[in-house]
């Protein structure tokens, strides 16, 4: 019988540092989609649920660990911790663990590799820790979330992990060509 072993998006892939930017696979927890149910108010359950805020368009609330990224109009995507039961009344809850692979991109020229793939103002100034989007990242649809100073939370799906890895690395070589 064959042993099925699980694997990351990116297998494992160790951290890769190019110029002063570092890539690292990370893993999220349980990644849930909540949607709330029209008419139904889920605010204050979330937060007596997982003690964060139900984040607002564009912000993700919470920290490493226990995570609510804003994912879409009415939908936010719950990183780390297993929804709490009693949200089942007040939203459809999806599973997405499976669904996504999420890599940290950091370092003081972050933002000069991002300008290369992300068609958004991600200067500091613009987008603060906290803020997020879903846009595209290169030719992917994703989710860039900056979670602090010089660090960024990227979300894709699965089945574009290695096309991710490689448009990232082939901007911080660029990036650091130019130091």
């Amino acid at each position: 019988m064959v042993d099925l072993v699980a694997e990351t998006p990116l297998r494992g892939m160790t951290e890769t540092t190019i110029g002063t930017v570092t890539l690292a696979e990370v893993d999220l927890g349980t990644l849930t989609s909540i949607a709330p149910y029209t008419g139904k108010t889920i605010g204050d359950v979330f937060k007596d649920a997982h003690g964060m805020a139900w984040p607002g368009p564009g912000r993700a609330t919470g920290k490493t660990g226990a995570r609510a990224i804003w994912f879409g109009r009415e939908m936010v995507m719950l990183a780390g911790p297993e929804p709490d039961a009693a949200l089942n009344a007040y939203g459809a809850m999806t599973l997405q663990s499976d669904a996504w692979a999420c890599v940290t991109l950091s370092g003081a020229e972050v933002e000069a590799v991002l300008a290369r793939l992300v068609p958004l103002d991600l200067s500091a100034e613009a987008f603060k820790r906290g803020h997020t989007a879903r846009t595209l990242i290169q030719h992917m649809t994703g989710s860039v979330t900056r979670i602090g100073a010089d660090t960024f939370l990227l979300m894709v799906f699965r089945s574009m992990a290695g096309t991710l890895r490689h448009d990232l690395e082939r901007a911080m070589e660029s990036v650091a060509a130019r130091l």
